[in-house]
């Protein structure tokens, strides 16, 4: 493959010429510019983006860490930077992780080696500390709450959003709670069930583990969830839901097995995504493509500022 140094000896002139040629700077004489255009016809050149980037100390990549890509709390984050990086200028390079270790330091070493110009983290499965050694490589955006200077964090208050569920449907007469989430060590998880066991704690009930539901992301586990229900002895009478899919499974299972929708189980879901709607579920609004936006932004922006709380609300529909 021709470079600029075989180009300069085609032409004639020297490789600055070329590079300004290239660049289409001023101040070079019609005559040479023929001639480099010339031996850029005769050796079919073409330039080395990843060089012309490297040149200016850009990629004009940012790299997005995510677990799923056909999950909709992750997939509404990606729509936002997506738009935003669009209206920039910027690629982006998608590394889906299924919460492989091996795959996020994957993503810290392309940062490392300038491969991107930042990393936005919407869920990770390594430590901070680990991260905290790829700093000095280029600006990370974390996709919850950090309380460490050198990340710049963006986040919903996970453990407000679910006491303000919990709360609501005690104020329905509920008092036989149970819940679903994702991992059960994931720092918005461990949020969750904290806020669980201290508004357990100011009606006076004991948590119960056999009410606790890990491990759901996608509509099939709504239906295990029912599933598991079945199971027990002794059931709740409402569960908080932290995922609408999961929700809008757990529904159709319901109804599919005669449980009648909010009268023998009430559910709240989370994110308020567009099958929320459709099947109006009661759900807390999470502001996930505003994120995303604000996400990207921070990428862009010279160091870090305090962490920035995205708001939360919540939607009553028929299923409370």
């Amino acid at each position: 493959m021709a470079n600029i140094r075989d180009l300069a000896k085609v032409a004639k002139v020297s490789v600055s010429t070329v590079s300004r040629v290239l660049n289409n700077y001023p101040y070079v004489t019609q005559e040479k510019r023929e001639a480099v255009l010339q031996a850029i016809r005769e050796l079919n050149y073409y330039p080395n983006i990843n060089a012309v980037h490297l040149s200016k100390g850009k990629t004009m990549v940012v790299g997005i860490l995510l677990p799923f890509i056909n999950h909709s709390y992750y997939s509404a984050l990606l729509e936002g930077i997506a738009e935003e990086a669009n209206s920039l200028g910027y690629k982006l390079m998608i590394i889906q992780t299924y919460y492989q270790e091996e795959r996020e330091l994957e993503a810290l070493e392309m940062l490392k080696h300038k491969q991107i110009d930042s990393l936005i983290i919407t869920s990770r499965g390594l430590s901070l500390n680990k991260y905290e050694e790829y700093l000095p490589y280029g600006k990370m955006v974390m996709c919850e709450k950090v309380n460490h200077r050198g990340f710049q964090s963006i986040h919903i208050d996970q453990y407000e959003a679910f006491r303000n569920a919990y709360r609501f449907l005690v104020n329905k007469g509920h008092r036989d709670i149970g819940y679903c989430t994702g991992r059960e060590k994931g720092s918005s998880s461990l949020l969750r069930k904290k806020a669980f066991a201290n508004e357990l704690n100011s009606i006076g009930k004991p948590i119960r583990e056999d009410w606790i539901f890990p491990n759901s992301f996608f509509l099939q586990d709504g239906h295990l969830l029912i599933e598991k229900l079945f199971g027990l002895k002794v059931r709740p009478s409402a569960l908080i839901i932290t995922n609408d899919m999961v929700a809008a499974g757990t529904i159709l299972e319901s109804k599919r097995r005669g449980i009648n929708i909010p009268t023998d189980l009430a559910i709240i879901g989370f994110n308020n995504d567009p099958i929320a709607e459709a099947m109006d579920i009661t759900t807390i609004s999470l502001p996930l493509r505003q994120m995303g936006r604000e996400a990207f932004k921070n990428t862009l922006s010279e160091g870090c500022t305090i962490p920035i709380e995205m708001p939360f609300s919540f939607i009553e529909r028929n299923t409370v």
